[in-house]
């Protein structure tokens, strides 16, 4: 069975926010503005997500 993705992208830069977000953004592989990541569709990506999505768009 295919595992669920989820898109995600940075909508908003990281100047200016939290460190350790900024931090988050980097290890999930977003580095500039309107680049886009394909990440599992699981409870530690939806966290993530959940922790710094003012910063991101999420497409299902």
């Amino acid at each position: 069975m295919a595992e669920k993705k989820i898109k995600v992208t940075l909508v908003k830069s990281t100047i200016g926010c939290v460190p350790k977000h900024r931090k988050i953004i980097e290890g999930i592989g977003l580095r500039k503005l309107n680049r886009s990541v394909e990440l599992p569709d699981n409870a530690a990506t939806r966290g993530i997500i959940r922790q710094v999505g003012y910063l991101l768009k999420v497409e299902e």
